[in-house]
């Protein structure tokens, strides 16, 4: 068969570039607001919808067996290694790039809606079209250098997305946080590029996966360490940062501050994941390391749990979604850690239909309910916003893993990786996630009930306002407490939330239409994709896996015994996942349905550990005062004595010192008498002959 045409793959990345570059130029103050709302967003909705389309062609033919693996344009040649600009086209990066393109599409459509009353409208469509742009660069990347490129770019468009509204105070914090707990894991991807490139002179992947059998027998000379395992490792490190992993989780959910559309787009389906898809892409190293495996399986499984209890407390809308997405990456990168790839990838694709509906749904809720988001003052919203709800709930089921739903097949196949897994830290792993299926089913349907049933709580003045009223008059107030503070969204209406008599409404076409569109890939997709992605050849001669690692074919193995997706749904009844999840949507209905009393009792009976919940472990003032104030003391140190007492003292003041010392003896001989004069010159003959007298002796 024909290979893929370069240009079309090249149409795939440039067209989002050339809608955000007719947004961003002509639609802002840069050319003079050339052009108007309708023009900015059809260019760059256009551009989207051909990538996806373009998309959609390159995975038919990838699924008939075309690839694609050459340079497209070779940038520079330093000392015999080529810096080049290309693409790989497989089965992989194939479905990364439809999954891309379509959250994105369905992103631009619904930021019609959303962002209508925005002054910076223009320029967000012109960022999410940049966006969409990296992040087709970093996952059609053949070498290291290009995924450099956009693994930075969409971190700098993230940065610009969540400082979106850069007047208030706590989006400015929010980005600055982001950019910065980035640059960490950042710092750790390019030590791990750089011990490969060291070490095989190439940027190109084929090449250096081509040594990688030599790679795994040399050691770095100074630490006597694994150089495979090192570069591994510093690898997952940059995962660390882009994929929210524990402990550089903590930029993500005050990522919320950034309008909800880039919340589905960047925190959910795309930007999140990178380091998911860049750990699969580099499977052919890691399947060489089991220490680097035993790392990524023990991270993976401390963010999946101890990240969802977070999610349990939460009362604003974003960030109990925000949580749960911290809590699923982790599930994402357990399935790494037991050498379960392609399982990985495959919940990657699912959760990124679920997360943005259940993303995007939450943004509906916060138009209806005028900005409010804030789960106690809202209840009963069914009857008012009926598709929101009915897409919310789907999303929720897929979320909880509900059999037959998109979820349940990629989320019951990490755990069932898990139990093959004979990886170190395999068994903290399986309780992990086993008990994660509770604590994400409680969350989820605990903001299911209390936004969509129940008593209705909206249009009174409630005790959990956190300022609200206080705050209409002065969009920039930062919020009171951290933990339950609403970051309101477009809050010029002059209040915040349902006034007395006000009702919520369902959302415009043009914001439930994408909830539409994302509720059935939710609902089918898994069923579709598990037997091609994970027991097929979808993935065949793309990711690779050791004959000693064993979960994928014991996987296999089981999934065929039952009789395939359906059989896997029905076995799936009288499972222990399922019972578990079962048990969190019955505990949250009873806690918050028909008994409210039990969560004040908890609260009540274990104050001091809401207390570390509500503290997010207190890992944010942990980094305030060890890193910031570390690098406070450093840089106060390396001030006053690096710039104040050795610079500007010694070499600055103390070189005018020493020069004005000298002046002053030399101004004693300037006295306008020509006998001092000539006294100074015979001085002078005098020291010049005692200074050469040995070299005249010799």
């Amino acid at each position: 068969m024909a290979g893929l045409n370069p240009n079309i793959l090249l149409t795939v990345a440039l067209a989002p570039l050339a809608g955000s570059a007719v947004a961003g130029l002509f639609g802002t103050r840069f050319f003079g607001n050339l052009i108007g709302r309708t023009v900015a967003h059809s260019a760059t909705i256009l551009g989207v919808l051909i990538s996806f389309v373009l998309s959609a062609l390159t995975l038919k033919d990838v699924m008939g067996g075309a690839t694609f693996n050459e340079t497209i344009y070779t940038w520079m040649t330093v000392a015999g290694m080529k810096l080049e600009v290309g693409f790989q086209i497989d089965s992989l990066s194939a479905m990364m790039m439809c999954v891309v393109t379509f959250v994105s599409l369905m992103v631009h459509i619904y930021t019609i809606g959303y962002m209508q009353e925005d002054e910076g409208y223009n320029r967000f469509f012109s960022y999410i079209s940049l966006f969409t742009f990296s992040m087709l660069m970093l996952v059609m990347s053949n070498n290291f250098l290009q995924l450099f490129f956009g693994w930075e770019a969409v971190g700098l468009v993230s940065y610009l997305l969540i400082g979106f509204w850069y007047t208030r105070p706590t989006a400015i914090v929010a980005n600055m946080k982001a950019f910065l707990v980035n640059r960490v894991g950042d710092f750790g991807f390019i030590l791990g590029i750089g011990l490969l490139v060291a070490h095989t002179g190439t940027m190109k992947y084929s090449e250096v996966f081509a040594l990688k059998d030599v790679l795994a027998t040399e050691h770095l000379a100074a630490f006597d360490w694994n150089l495979l395992t090192a570069a591994c490792i510093c690898l997952f490190i940059g995962a660390m940062g882009k994929s929210a992993q524990f402990p550089l989780h903590v930029w993500l959910p005050d990522s919320m501050e950034g309008p909800t559309p880039i919340s589905a787009l960047i925190h959910a389906a795309t930007m999140v994941t990178a380091g998911i898809f860049m750990v699969s892409r580099m499977s052919p190293l890691f399947e060489l390391s089991d220490t680097a495996l035993s790392f990524v399986l023990v991270i993976g499984s401390i963010t999946a749990l101890f990240m969802g209890f977070l999610g349990i407390i939460q009362n604003d809308i974003k960030r109990v979604v925000a949580y749960s997405t911290l809590s699923q990456l982790g599930y994402m990168t357990v399935a790494l850690g037991c050498s379960a790839y392609s399982v990985a990838v495959f919940h990657l694709m699912t959760h990124a239909f679920f997360k943005a509906l259940l993303f995007l749904g939450a943004g509906s809720v916060i138009i209806g309910m005028h900005h409010d988001q804030d789960i106690r003052n809202m209840g009963g919203l069914r009857k008012y916003m009926p598709i929101t709800w009915i897409t919310s709930l789907l999303g929720s089921l897929a979320l909880i893993g509900t059999p037959l739903f998109s979820g349940f097949y990629s989320k019951d196949s990490i755990i069932e990786a898990v139990a093959a897994t004979h990886i170190a830290g395999a068994g903290f792993a399986k309780f992990a996630v086993l008990a994660g299926v509770f604590v994400t089913a409680f969350y989820s349907f605990r903001m299911y009930f209390l936004v969509f049933h129940g008593e209705e709580r909206f249009g009174k003045a409630h005790a959990h306002d956190h300022g609200h009223d206080d705050h209409a008059h002065d969009k920039h107030a930062a919020p009171a407490h951290d933990s339950d503070a609403h970051h309101d969204e477009e809050d010029d209406h002059g209040h915040h939330g349902l006034g007395p008599g006000e009702k919520p409404h369902e959302s415009p076409f043009v914001v439930w239409f994408p909830l539409v569109m994302l509720a059935i890939p939710s609902v089918l997709i898994g069923f579709i994709a598990i037997e091609p992605m994970l027991y097929g050849e979808f993935f065949k001669n793309v990711i690779f896996v050791s004959e000693h690692h064993e979960a994928m074919a014991e996987l296999a193995h089981e999934f065929h015994h039952v009789g395939g997706a359906m059989g896997m749904a029905l076995h799936a009844l009288t499972s222990v996942p399922l019972a578990l999840a079962a048990a969190g949507v019955a505990f949250a209905y009873y806690c918050y349905m028909i008994n409210p009393k039990v969560p004040a009792w908890f609260y009540d009976k274990f104050k001091a550990i809401h207390t570390l919940l509500d503290n997010k472990y207190y890992m944010d003032k942990f980094n305030e005062v060890v890193f910031a104030g570390g690098a406070r003391l450093l840089g106060n140190g390396l001030w006053n004595v690096g710039d104040r007492t050795l610079i500007d003292g010694l070499v600055v003041n103390g070189s005018a010192k020493v020069v004005g010392w000298f002046s002053s003896l030399t101004r004693l001989a300037q006295t306008g008498y020509i006998y001092h004069y000539a006294f100074v010159m015979i001085l002078g003959i005098v020291g010049f002959l005692v200074y050469f007298l040995p070299f005249w002796q010799a």
